[in-house]
């Protein structure tokens, strides 16, 4: 079955996760049948769709229209066989609980079509185990959304000892036409990538105070100010639910042994019905106490050690039991758990040789399976990291660009197709990709200057000769948009400040580059323009999202559907250009730029840049990130040379510390 032959989804369950996935169906266009045991539990979860479509309508998040369609398109039904004999495709959204599942997919395999695909959206139990429930063990597969599903970007998708190869992808691209980004979980392993790393890191979280090494302030002090995660542990875990945390542990327990025992303090927690905001009170109290409280200044070295141990121990029982790469880990991770930095990139960072004898001491003083190491986390330790590096460190030999160092910490990357105008071929996308992994894996770099070689263009757009034949066949022609996407993705997203310095012709994709970039600046003869359309096409690298942020959307529209050609100071009137100078100052003030930005203070960037990202379609999640953001800096040596520097009337010397 393809893509296009899935016309009506039905989701079973209409609690918060199943008529929130309900929700996110209908607002990607497909019929959603949504079904649960009583009619009072299905209207529920109809309500909360409307009171949902309702509040983005008033966001702007969708037209009045858009929100009517979609709600029209569900419907709410409580028996089974009304409910999937039509369905293409089947996510289980019911209660966490094994037996229960098992009942309803037992009623649902006798009901369901025989091309129908049945997905479960479980957090940790086993695929494989419910699969065998059903007679199509071969379409069936784990599609795990997080809590609230309209927001949050991540999809889990995870395969059971017999799902076959175009249920995983058929469900890949269903989560990608839902506006999802879905990470492939290639083994059925409890807790599967987000909450493996998560539940055993509030867990040591826990037995840490259980057994007076550390105190809760101490803990969530470490977690949020020094260690940068987004909440404190124990913060998390109130909002997760404890309960929610405990379940997941203790299958995890009764599935993978000793190692996940539950702590004294999270058991005491759940048997007090102590279960976090939901109830008023968990670690916290949200009742008679002021909630969350987290002390700035309480960090501790030891708790640091300890938790990243156990991340690092999780992530090579990950990895080394091939359930997930590194790559899938960290973007699971960011998505899923607005983890600033991937965990695998955060214990590389920090050193797993270090972390592996923080966990052989621990494990020879307490005789506990959870400090145990893992054989590959021994293994990566000696070879510096769970990231393959270059041989030698050498760096990557590229012949579509190259890349320059003309000092005070500017990486310049120089688009060098001159012959070509610097069209963008796919073997540049691919050069382009690893250049900003070296250049942000460079501690010496603090900011990325991108220019094109000669004087006639930046990037006159996509090297339409090298990708002609993609055009051919439309299943190509996504990947390389998805392509493109991507690289292009991972520059906008680069903690570094990037600066394109934009000379000569900057059209379609070479503009789409250039929106890229956090500043730009353009000489006097340089032209702009998406001219897709007058080709029959549309910008398919990103032009139709990231435009409209910058020039605002009527200008994005104006400059895309016209196809038209702009000048520099007509970009800069639309505050596309930052700033317009001489022909052959161009290159002279782009490096100044960027070498101001790289004198700036690293860390408080690279969160601003984080905080604007996470803002952009969602203002809650971005003064979220905003406010962790503040906290973390509040504890840097950065701010202490800011203040320094400004009592003194001086300039400081940040150093990202």
């Amino acid at each position: 079955m393809e893509l296009e032959d899935i016309n009506t989804v039905a989701v079973l369950g209409a609690g918060n996760m199943g008529h929130g996935i309900a929700e996110v169906a209908a607002m990607a266009g497909y019929d959603v049948n949504m079904r649960d045991i009583k009619e009072e539990f299905v209207q529920n979860g109809y309500e909360g769709i409307e009171w949902s479509l309702n509040k983005l309508a008033e966001n702007d998040r969708l037209t009045e229209d858009e929100a009517e369609a979609a709600l029209e398109r569900v419907t709410p039904l409580v028996d089974m066989e009304e409910a999937v004999a039509d369905a293409d495709f089947v996510i289980e959204a019911v209660p966490e609980q094994m037996e229960i599942k098992k009942d309803v997919y037992a009623e649902l395999e006798a009901s369901a079509p025989d091309h129908a695909v049945f997905a479960t959206n479980t957090s940790s139990l086993s695929i494989t185990e419910l699969a065998e429930v059903t007679e199509r063990p071969e379409r069936f597969c784990g599609m795990h959304f997080f809590n609230p599903p309209v927001r949050m970007q991540l999809v889990e998708v995870i395969s059971g000892a017999e799902t076959a190869e175009e249920t995983l992808e058929l469900t890949e691209a269903l989560a990608e036409d839902f506006g999802k980004s879905p990470v492939r979980v290639h083994k059925d392993s409890p807790g599967f990538i987000v909450n493996r790393i998560l539940v055993p890191l509030m867990n040591e979280a826990c037995w840490l105070v259980s057994e007076d090494q550390a105190t809760v302030a101490e803990v969530d002090s470490t977690t949020k100010y020094d260690m940068g995660l987004p909440m404190g542990s124990f913060e998390l875990g109130d909002q997760v639910g404890n309960d929610v945390s405990y379940h997941v542990l203790d299958y995890m327990y009764e599935v993978l042994g000793e190692a996940y025992e539950p702590a004294p303090l999270l058991e005491e927690k759940v048997e007090n019905e102590e279960l976090g905001k939901k109830t008023g009170k968990g670690f916290y109290d949200y009742e008679d106490g002021e909630g969350v409280q987290i002390p700035t200044d309480e960090q501790s070295e030891f708790v640091k050690e300890r938790l990243l141990a156990t991340i690092a121990n999780e992530a090579a029982k990950l990895i080394g039991g091939d359930v997930a790469p590194p790559e899938s880990i960290d973007e699971a991770v960011q998505l899923g758990a607005g983890f600033p930095d991937g965990p695998v990139k955060l214990v590389d960072e920090y050193g797993l040789a270090a972390l592996h004898e923080t966990l052989e001491d621990a494990y020879e003083e307490t005789g506990h399976e959870r400090y145990a190491p893992a054989d590959y986390l021994a293994e990566r330790a000696d070879e510096g990291g769970f990231y393959e590096r270059d041989e030698g460190g050498e760096a990557v030999d590229f012949e579509t660009i190259r890349i320059e160092y003309p000092g005070d910490m500017v990486g310049h990357v120089v688009l060098d197709r001159p012959h070509r105008m610097n069209t963008i071929s796919d073997d540049l996308l691919e050069e382009l990709s690893a250049a900003i992994e070296q250049l942000e894996a460079d501690d010496e770099v603090r900011a990325i200057c991108l220019t094109g070689e000669g004087e006639k263009a930046f990037s006159a757009g996509a090297d339409v000769q090298s990708m002609a034949g993609s055009g051919a066949d439309p299943i190509e022609g996504q990947e390389l948009s998805r392509q493109g996407q991507a690289v292009f993705g991972k520059l906008e997203a680069c903690d570094l400040p990037v600066v394109a310095g934009i000379d000569g012709f900057c059209l379609g994709g070479g503009m789409e580059l250039a929106t890229c970039a956090d500043l730009r600046v353009a000489s006097e003869r340089s032209e702009f323009g998406q001219p897709e359309l007058n080709l029959g096409l549309i910008p398919g690298w990103g032009g139709t999202q990231r435009l409209k942020h910058i020039v605002g959307e009527g200008r994005a529209k104006e400059i895309i559907l016209t196809a038209d050609r702009f000048d520099a100071e007509t970009m800069a009137e639309y505050g596309f250009v930052n700033d317009v100078v001489d022909n052959d100052e161009l290159e002279d003030r782009a490096l100044e730029l960027a070498t101001d930005l790289a004198g700036g203070p690293p860390i408080a960037q690279k969160f601003t840049k984080r905080a604007m990202l996470a803002g952009r379609d969602d203002t809650e999640s971005g003064l979220e990130y905003e406010a962790s953001a503040f906290g973390h800096l509040m504890a840097t040596d950065d701010l202490m040379e800011g203040i320094t520097a400004f009592m003194g009337d001086e300039e400081p010397d940040f150093e990202g510390k």
